[in-house]
């Protein structure tokens, strides 16, 4: 066979033209949402107060296994994918390993990451709703750049609640958002009920995703033509980041590659749960024996150290109960640079996926993260987001495996960002600045003790 180039590229005509809804191939259902007031599971209509009627549509569809993409939504793709997909020849030879590996390079947007696949989809279902206004969080501000640029696409009003710590760290990101015509608010902030209240009794507090979530909500939930969009963790997000793994898959047909593994950072679980859903679909059919592995933060370990168990989505236990992995609402995870991956909790597919055996976490420290980070740029070319980083850790981790062993694994990696915003990030590592920071047994235990009981 001819050598693999070091871009599997799609023609316009491969690109996918359905996302893949991985709930419809699930063997177990995801656990339904609850109401907390009586423990009873949230009707779809219900959604509607938060999301528009037709991303909750989506959010509780379990029956559909392919959602067209609509054409303004795919033409909108075109500007900037398909993605690259990569074969990481260099980075192969500097770890002497006999692996191949592969990534999937969704940084090559203005907003430098994989968020604007949900965010221009979530933008024209507002606009077809007729909605004026949105509202939403971010962590690393991946997202509400992302978010920013469909809503000055389509002409609608964005909020964005960012958390604070990440503001300070990243002040270009709000520049940014506010040049596509955005209202950036640090959070929590005392523009709302919620984030005095967070102040309160955390005054010093650099915020958190479930912070931003609660403002974010309780803002868009003041004004009938405003709703409320997140860039990760439900069900829709990850349909719309199907698109990454449809087109993953499409251009690895090609070659006749199958991958080994697949490994992706997880957060949320957007990116995760978007690259490997057709793999997963076939791999829950017996079609495959992929292995799936999710890299998450030691910091804010959900995956690895949380509970698997109902939960508020926010701080201010303003949204339904969602059955996740989840380290509580109220825990308050330090002020690590991958600030995507600062979450309480983890997608309820993803979670659900990984109670029945199918995904595999494991959890890395900071300081090793960006050593890994330097190790790709050099070899790659490419400076990639710290919540990138973790997988590129992970992925030479299992090269390393492989080069002890002599196993030719093919391993499949999602790159989901550059780190161009990160540069503050970065040189605080390479001025030995950076420090670790481990939850402690007792530091989880304040977190569980904030989950609900029903």
């Amino acid at each position: 066979m001819a050598k693999i180039p070091y871009k599997i590229n799609l023609s316009e005509e491969e690109t996918p033209r359905y996302w893949i809804n991985i709930r419809a191939f699930m063997k177990n259902p995801v656990p339904p949402m609850l109401n907390p007031a009586n423990g009873e599971p949230v009707p779809g209509e219900a959604l509607n107060a938060f999301f528009c009627e037709e991303l909750a549509k989506q959010e509780m569809n379990e029956t559909d296994r392919f959602i067209e993409i609509p054409e303004e939504v795919r033409n909108f793709y075109m500007m900037y994918r398909p993605s690259p997909l990569v074969r990481a020849y260099n980075l192969e030879k500097v770890l002497n390993t006999p692996a191949e590996i592969y990534y999937k390079f969704e940084g090559t947007n203005t907003s430098g990451s994989h968020k604007l696949n949900s965010a221009i989809a979530q933008v024209y279902y507002a606009k077809q709703q007729g909605l004026k206004r949105l509202t939403t969080e971010t962590g690393a501000g991946q997202w509400g750049t992302a978010l920013a640029m469909a809503c000055g696409f389509f002409g609608v009003e964005l909020a964005v609640y960012m958390v604070k710590v990440s503001a300070e760290q990243k002040p270009y990101r709000k520049t940014v958002m506010e040049t596509y015509g955005a209202k950036v608010v640090p959070s929590p902030s005392d523009t709302t009920e919620a984030g005095r209240r967070i102040l309160a009794e955390n005054p010093d507090t650099g915020g958190s995703l479930g912070c931003a979530i609660s403002e974010a909500l309780e803002a868009a939930g003041k004004a009938e033509d405003c709703r409320y969009v997140l860039g990760s963790v439900m069900n829709h997000v990850l349909l719309h980041q199907s698109i990454i793994g449809q087109e993953t898959k499409a251009a690895l047909d090609k070659y006749g590659i199958v991958p080994d593994i697949i490994i992706g950072c997880a957060g949320g679980g957007s990116n995760f749960g978007g690259l490997i859903a057709p793999f997963m679909a076939d791999r829950i059919e017996g079609k495959n024996n992929i292995e799936f592995l999710a890299a998450e933060p030691a910091s804010c370990p959900s995956l690895t150290r949380g509970r698997y168990a109902y939960d508020f989505g926010d701080t201010g236990k303003m949204t339904p109960l969602i059955k996740m992995y989840t380290l509580g609402s109220g825990f308050m995870p330090s002020p690590n640079h991958a600030g995507g991956l600062r979450y309480h909790g983890m997608s309820p597919i993803v979670s659900k996926l990984s109670d029945d055996g199918y995904i595999k976490a494991a959890a890395f420290e900071q300081l090793r993260v960006f050593e890994a980070a330097t190790v790709f740029c050099k070899c790659e070319g490419t400076l990639p987001a710290p919540e990138s980083s973790h997988a590129i850790l992970a992925t030479m981790e299992e090269a390393e495996k492989c080069r002890k062993t002599g196993e030719k694994k093919k391993i499949l990696m999602g790159l989901t960002g550059t780190g161009y915003f990160d540069l503050g990030a970065y040189r605080d590592f390479n001025e030995k600045k950076m420090t670790d920071f481990i939850p402690t047994d007792d530091d989880l235990e304040k977190g569980f003790k904030t989950l609900p009981i029903i």
